[in-house]
């Protein structure tokens, strides 16, 4: 999976779990503040996120250090999910 499809693929399950009608995928930019920031994203939707990443991708994040890290935007999520993915091919 390359970077742009795994980015929209991002974009469409965050939107999905969790549950958000009045957003939409494009609303999620690359660069905007992934939690925190205008899309009302707080630490409850952080671990349904994690929980997603884990099952979907096999990628754990299991500190809160490193999840403020990876959950700075949607381009520090999709980067650490590239890397770390044993799923994911280059």
């Amino acid at each position: 999976m390359d970077m742009e499809t795994l980015i929209e693929d991002l974009r469409l399950k965050i939107v999905e779990i969790l549950d958000m009608p009045e957003v939409t995928p494009a609303d999620i930019t690359l660069d905007g503040r992934l939690v925190g920031g205008e899309l009302g994203i707080d630490s409850l939707d952080t671990l349904e996120m994690v929980v997603m990443i884990e099952q979907d991708y096999g990628v754990v994040i299991d500190n809160k250090e490193l999840g403020a890290e990876v959950f700075a935007s949607l381009r520090t999520l999709a980067a650490y999910i590239k890397e770390k993915s044993p799923r994911l091919t280059s």
